[in-house]
C-alpha cells in the first residue's frame, strides 16, 4: 500500500510538471518573442530560482501567504462557530456577510494600500479578509448542519458544554471546515500575487512585474512556471493533511459502504 500511495503521489507530483514542459518545448517551434525556447525558461527557473532568490523573493511571499491564510482559518472557524452556534447572531450576521463576500478582493486593494501602507501587513491583511469567507460559510454550515440527535445524546449524557463543541460539533462539521480551507487556500496564492504587483518591493509577484517590465521574457515565464509548481505542492500538501486529520471520517464512510 505504501508502495502504490508513494507512485500515485509521485504521479500528481511529475504529471503538471511534465504538461508544462511539453507546452514549453512546443514553443520552441515558435518564433515568437513572448514564447522564448524551453532551454531558455529552464535556465532561467535554474537561475534563479534554484537558491538564488528563494531568500529574497520566494521566502517572503510563503510568509505572507501562510500568515495571512492562518489569520484567515483562525477567524472564520471562530466567529463561524459562533454565528452556528448562536441563531440570534446567525440571523444579524447574515445580511453582513453577504455584503461583504460580494465585494471583488482585488477592490479591496486600495483600502488596504491606504490604512496599512506597502508593507508586508497589508499584504498579509488583504490575504486574511479575502480567504475568511469560504472558511467562514462552511463552518456556520457545517455546525448549523449537525445532527440534533448527536446534540441530544450528548446532553443525556451530560456532556459539558466545550467537550460538546470539541467531541461532537467540530467532528461533525470537520468535513465541510476542511472544504472551505481548500477553497480558500487557491485564494491566498492569487491575491498574494495581486498584492506583491502594486506597491511591493519584494516577492514572486514583484519579480514577474519587474521581469515584464524589463522585458526579461524568460525570467517572467519561470516566476510563472514556480506559481504554478507552488500551488499544485500546495494543494498536494493540503490534501495529505486534510486525510490524515478526516482518517476517522474515512474510516466511517467506508464501513458504511
Amino acid at each position: 500500500m505504501r508502495l502504490k500511495s508513494g507512485v500515485y503521489i509521485a504521479a500528481e507530483v511529475l504529471t503538471p510538471i511534465v504538461v508544462v514542459l511539453l507546452v514549453l518545448w512546443f514553443t520552441n517551434a515558435q518564433s515568437n518573442f513572448f514564447l522564448p525556447p524551453l532551454q531558455d525558461v529552464v535556465g532561467a527557473f535554474i537561475d534563479n530560482w534554484l537558491f538564488t532568490l528563494v531568500p529574497s523573493e520566494l521566502l517572503p511571499s510563503l510568509f505572507r501567504l501562510f500568515t495571512g491564510y492562518l489569520m484567515a482559518v483562525v477567524l472564520g472557524v471562530g466567529v463561524g462557530i459562533l454565528i452556528g452556534k448562536v441563531p440570534a447572531i446567525r440571523r444579524q450576521a447574515t445580511p453582513v456577510i453577504e455584503f461583504l463576500r460580494a465585494i471583488p478582493p482585488p477592490a479591496l486593494l486600495p483600502f488596504t494600500l491606504i490604512a496599512f501602507g506597502t508593507g508586508d501587513e497589508a499584504k498579509i491583511i488583504l490575504i486574511a479578509l479575502v480567504c475568511v469567507w469560504p472558511i467562514l460559510l462552511n463552518t456556520v454550515d457545517g455546525i448549523t448542519g449537525v445532527d440534533a440527535t448527536l446534540r441530544e445524546t450528548g446532553a443525556s449524557y451530560r456532556i459539558g458544554r466545550w467537550d460538546t463543541l470539541w467531541r461532537i460539533d467540530l467532528r461533525a462539521a470537520g468535513p465541510q471546515i476542511f472544504a472551505g480551507m481548500r477553497a480558500a487556500l487557491p485564494l491566498a496564492l492569487i491575491i498574494m500575487v495581486i498584492s506583491e504587483m502594486v506597491g511591493a518591493t519584494n516577492g514572486v509577484g514583484f519579480f514577474i512585474v519587474q521581469s515584464q517590465r524589463t522585458f526579461a521574457i524568460p525570467d517572467m515565464w519561470s516566476g510563472i512556471i514556480l506559481l504554478g509548481i507552488l500551488g499544485y505542492t500546495l494543494n498536494l500538501l493540503f490534501t495529505l493533511i486534510e486525510r490524515g486529520v478526516l482518517a476517522w471520517h474515512r474510516g466511517s464512510r467506508a464501513e458504511a459502504r
